[in-house]
This record gives structure tokens, sequence and C-alpha cells, in this order.
């Protein structure tokens, strides 16, 4: 079994005609293709081209035979984005049944010969032999090799500068992280008790995050989308971007193409901040989601041929389910909330601003927008709305109030053993009181929406205030009674509090 590998895995044989027909193959052709249960969509004195059903290996291939210089060229193509490259032997056992049934009707055709032949020379009266230059899959023919990927020309204009531009971004960004790891050897902001990693230099190269978009840094919904942490990040993306920039630029056009990427990135952003209180975001796939949503809201006005349409809409409808709900699932290296984000701002921006007839009504382009970009609107306020507010900044507020306290308590350590009783019950008093105050605020703390950090941090405050506060209580009555029976258990809390307060610097290093 012979596997064919790319972007668009395909097999192509050449079939020198010599003195045979090109009328007779073509006839030939499309009997054997109905008698293998493909689906017909176009046929003319240039060729035919038919769509193969839905299969394990592929979503479906494009068969074709096209009349060329005393040639029938054959082609089997996978339609849909192949995930590892290959099309598993499809094309080649495509080409196999073909060849195979092809020779049976040869065979089998003698007999009622001249009434095929009659029946096709009615049918090229009516046939568009320019088809072959607006099929679904015409575009790809143009890529003679993978540098021709890379630079525009009609049809194919923004999506090799999207794909140029992010590759250079790359490696700008890398130059730039690079420098902070040689400069500071980590990548860490200062964050109220401790470190957050990578945050500083990250934001420096222009992810985005709530935190950022919290501070009015609207910007970063921008610059997120061209930026990839990894060779793999941009390696998969670009190959998406290639495919559906292929299938969609030629019927939207160049200006609804960047509109409909840079929206849709957007989208993906505000919904990614909306799910994640401060996970960064960065990366093109919201953006090519919505491309692929675009291309489903087109597939659903069926700009093509039946058949032809039909293969496309479930090889791509497969690839977007995927995308959607099993590529990253159960991790969080994934950003799923930006993945539905762009794929459902992109269906929305192509639906509505393609569509030209709206309830019985033929409306103009201008028209057609303002729909798409309220519906658009409609969405963005809603995730505005489910957003919740950012609380890091209280969080900060708090926490300081909460050292402050505990300061206050560290005094009653540095009291000198010939400090005079009543000064010792002022300062053990004043302990209390800071504990029972800290109680209280890791209490209002504990309702704040903080990040998982925050939220170690705030569960292991509440266990140190309850300790601290038990202990200044024991200390306050040692202090009065004089009594040195209740120092074995201040020695045992004393212990307790200073162990939670070095495990919780353990836990904020790992987190780090």
């Amino acid at each position: 079994m012979g596997l064919r590998w790319g972007y668009s895995p395909k097999l192509e044989q050449f079939i020198p005609l010599g003195e045979f027909p090109a009328d007779r193959y073509l006839i030939i052709a499309r009997q054997a293709i109905e008698n293998l249960g493909w689906k017909l969509s176009h046929i003319s004195a240039s060729g035919i081209i038919a769509y193969t059903g839905l299969s394990l290996q592929s979503y479906s291939e494009e068969i074709s035979i096209r009349i060329q210089f005393n040639f029938a060229v054959f082609k089997s193509e996978c339609v849909g984005i192949q995930l590892l490259f290959t099309d598993y032997g499809k094309n080649e056992r495509n080409a196999a049944q073909f060849f195979h049934e092809f020779e049976y009707v040869e065979y089998h055709l003698n007999e009622v010969w001249e009434q095929q032949l009659e029946a096709f020379r009615l049918l090229k009266e009516h046939a568009d032999d320019t088809y072959f230059e607006r099929s679904p899959l015409a575009v790809k023919n143009k890529i003679r090799n993978i540098f021709y990927l890379f630079y525009p020309r009609k049809g194919y204009i923004i999506t090799p500068l999207l794909i140029d531009f992010c590759i250079l971004t790359f490696f700008v960004s890398m130059a730039v992280l690079s420098y902070f790891f040689l400069k500071n050897q980590r990548l860490s902001i200062p964050h109220g008790r401790g470190y957050i990693t990578g945050d500083y230099a990250l934001g420096k190269i222009g992810v985005s995050s709530r935190p950022f978009l919290a501070k009015g840094q609207w910007w970063r919904l921008f610059s997120y989308q061209f930026l990839h942490l990894s060779i793999s990040h941009l390696f998969f993306n670009m190959y998406a971007l290639v495919y559906i920039g292929l299938m969609v630029e030629p019927r939207l056009g160049t200006l609804k193409i960047i509109t409909i990427f840079l929206l849709s990135g957007v989208c993906g952003g505000i919904l990614s901040a909306a799910f994640h209180p401060v996970q960064a975001v960065a990366g093109a796939s919201g953006s090519i989601m919505g491309m692929f949503g675009a291309f489903i809201a087109l597939l659903l006005l069926k700009p093509y041929e039946q058949n032809a349409n039909r293969a496309l809409l479930i090889s791509t409808s497969i690839v977007v389910a995927y995308m959607l709900l099993l590529n990253g699932a159960g991790t969080k290296k994934v950003d799923q909330a930006a993945h539905f984000g762009g794929a459902i701002a992109g269906f929305v921006l192509a639906y509505a601003g393609c569509r030209s007839v709206w309830f019985g009504r033929k409306i103009s382009f201008i028209a057609r927008y303002g729909i798409a970009l309220s519906l658009l609107a409609v969405i963005l306020t809603s995730s505005f709305v489910l957003m919740p507010k950012d609380q890091s900044k209280e969080f900060e507020k708090l926490q300081r109030m909460y050292f402050n306290n505990s300061a206050v308590f560290n005094k009653v350590y540095q009291m000198p053993s010939s400090t005079p009783k009543v000064r010792r019950l002022t300062i053990v008093s004043a302990g209390v009181d800071s504990w029972s105050a800290n109680k209280k605020i890791a209490l209002k703390m504990d309702s704040l929406n903080l990040d998982k950090r925050s939220e170690m941090i705030v569960d292991y405050d509440k266990r140190i205030a309850e300790q601290g506060y038990v202990l200044a209580k024991l200390m306050y009555a040692h202090t009065v009674s004089g009594d040195d029976s209740r120092l074995p258990e201040i020695r045992k809390r004393a212990t307790a509090l200073n162990s939670l307060v070095t495990e919780l610097h353990v836990k904020m290093a790992e987190a780090k």
C-alpha cells in the first residue's frame, strides 16, 4: 500500500490516449465512477470531477479525470486537511478501483455505445468547460512547491502575508525571551508574596490575558494573534492557515479575510479572558478557527456544486469538531475558549456578511455587514458581562494589611525578658487583636475571584491566622497568670505556625 504525504495528499497518473477517442474515455470513466458509488460533480469535454464517500482514512477525496494534450490525467486528492499529513493509502486504492472498474465498463458498453456517445454529445453542449479553473481544489494546483505558499499572488494575497508575519514575529519574540532568560536567569515579576514566572517577559512580547486587559491594554487582543511560543505551535497553526487560506481567500477576497482573521482573534482573546483569570494566550489558532467558521458559513450558503459542497462541508465540520472538542482536551496548553470564540465570530461574520437575502428581501453589502457587526457586538458584550471582575488589586491590598498585622504580632518575639508586665500585656494584647483582624481579612480574601496560586495563598493565610490567634490568646493568658503550665502548648502552637509559614513558602516556590 503506497502512502501519499503532504498538506493535501494526492495521487496523479497520466494515461496516454493515443488513438483512443477522448469522448469515449470520458464516457467509460463516467460510468465507472457511477458504478463505484462516487458522486459525480461535473462533466464536460475537458473532463470529470467526482467525490468519494466518507472513510476512516480520509474525509473524502476529489476524483478528477482531465483531458490534456492527448493524455487523460487521473487525480485522487484528499478534500479535507489531513491531521497526520498522509492519506493512509486511500488515493492509491481509489486509483486501483477506478482502473479495474474502467476495464469492466469498457467491455460492457460496446452494446450500447452509440446511445452513450449521443447522450454525451448533448451533455457537452450545455456543459461549462471552464469549471476546472473554478472547482473547490483548483487553487491548490497552483502550488508547485512549498515556497509558493509564502508569497502573494492573485487570489492568494493576505494568507501568505499573515504566514510570513507570524514566522517573523516568532523569531523576534524568541530573541526577546532569550534576552530576558540570559539577563535574569528566570522570567518573573513580583506579585504579592513571591513571583509569577514568565508574566513579565511574555507581557513584553505582547501576549494577552485578563490582568493585562484589566489595565486597559486592549491592543494585546491584536498582538497575541501573531505570537507563537514553540516551533510546533507555529508549525501546526501555519499548516492549518495554509489549508483554510487556500480554500477561503479566493471566495471571500482579501479584505473580508483580514477582517475575519483579526476580529475572530479579538473575540477569541476576549472569551479566553472571560474563562481564564490569569492564563496568558498567544497564537493564531483563534483567528484560524474564525476562518474555519467562515468556511462552514460559506458552505452552508452552497457556493459550489451540490456534491462538491457536501464533501467539503462534511470534511470541514469534522476538522472543526476535532479542534474544538478533542484537540488538547484535558490539558491547559490548548485554549479552547479562544478557539470557540474565534469560530463563532468567523461564522457570524461570514454568514451574515455573505448572505444577500434576509427575510425575503435583498439587502446591500453595507447592511449585511452592519448585521454581522451587530451580532458580533452582542457576542462581545455577553463576554464582557460574563467576564468576572479582576480583583487582584484588592487582593494585594488585603495582603499588605495581613502582613502589617503579622508584623505587630512579631513584636511579641522581640520583647526583652525585662519588659514590665503592663507593657508585655499591651504588646501581647495587640498581637491577639492583629490575628483576630487577620482572620477577618482572610475571609474577605477568600470571597474574591482569584487565580489558583492566590487561592492557595489564601487557604494558608486562613490556617495561619487561626493558629496565630490561638497562640496569641495562650501567650496573653500566660502573661496574665505567670503560670508556666501553658508553655508546652505555646511551643507546640508556635512550631505549628512556623511549619505552616515554611510550607507556604515552599508551595509558592513550586508555583512560580
